[in-house]
C-alpha cells in the first residue's frame, strides 16, 4: 500500500477459496499470511458454478476455524459474489493466493488483473512449501474414498470430519 509515496505495511488479507477440504497446504499459506499481515480473513467462497462440494459450507468453515485457532489474527468467514466485492466490503488492503505450480500462475494471473480493475486490490502470491505442491483437495479427496492415507495431507480436525463423512457413506449404503 502506498500513502503519500510512501511505502505501509498491509494490514488486512483475504485469503479466499473453497477449502473442500482444506489442506496442510492451505493450513502453511494461511499460517504464513498471519505472519506478514496484522489481520488475515480466511473467505469461503460460495461458488455456484463449481460442482457440488463434498462439505458443506457450514462444514468448510468449522474446519478452517478449528485449524486456526491458534491464530489469534485470523477470522474465517464466507462469501458469495465477487470476490472483489467482498474484498472492498472487508476494506481489505490485498488478496492473498497460494500457489503450487506454474499452472496455478497462469489460471490466477488473469482474475488478479480482473480483481485489481475492480477493487484496486492487488493480489499476492504465496508459494506453498514444496511438500506441499502437489497438493490439491480434489487429488485428497479421491485418494482418501479410495482407501489411501492422506493423514500427513491434511490437519487432524479435517481428517476427523472426513472420516467420519467416509463412515457415514458406507453406512448409507
Amino acid at each position: 500500500m502506498i500513502d503519500n509515496g510512501r511505502a505501509s505495511r498491509a494490514t488486512h488479507a483475504v485469503l479466499p477459496g473453497s477449502f473442500d477440504p482444506p489442506t496442510n497446504g492451505h493450513l502453511d499459506v494461511i499460517e504464513r499470511s498471519a505472519r506478514c499481515f496484522g489481520r488475515v480473513t480466511v473467505a469461503v467462497v460460495v461458488n455456484p458454478q463449481k460442482r457440488e462440494p463434498m462439505f458443506s459450507l457450514e462444514e468448510r468453515e468449522a474446519m478452517l476455524k478449528e485449524c486456526t485457532a491458534h491464530l489469534p489474527n485470523v477470522s474465517v468467514e464466507h462469501f458469495r459474489g465477487l470476490l472483489a466485492a467482498y474484498v472492498k466490503q472487508m476494506r481489505a488492503d490485498v488478496i492473498v493466493k497460494g500457489l503450487r505450480v506454474v499452472s496455478d500462475f497462469e489460471n490466477e494471473m488473469s482474475t488478479a488483473l480482473m480483481n485489481r480493475s475492480l477493487s484496486d486490490v492487488d493480489t499476492l502470491f504465496l508459494m506453498s512449501d514444496q511438500r506441499y505442491s502437489f497438493v490439491s483437495s480434489s487429488i485428497v479427496k479421491e485418494v482418501f474414498f479410495l482407501g489411501g492415507d492422506v493423514a500427513a495431507l491434511v490437519p487432524e480436525p479435517v481428517l476427523r470430519i472426513m472420516s467420519a463423512k467416509r463412515a457415514g457413506v458406507a453406512r448409507s449404503k
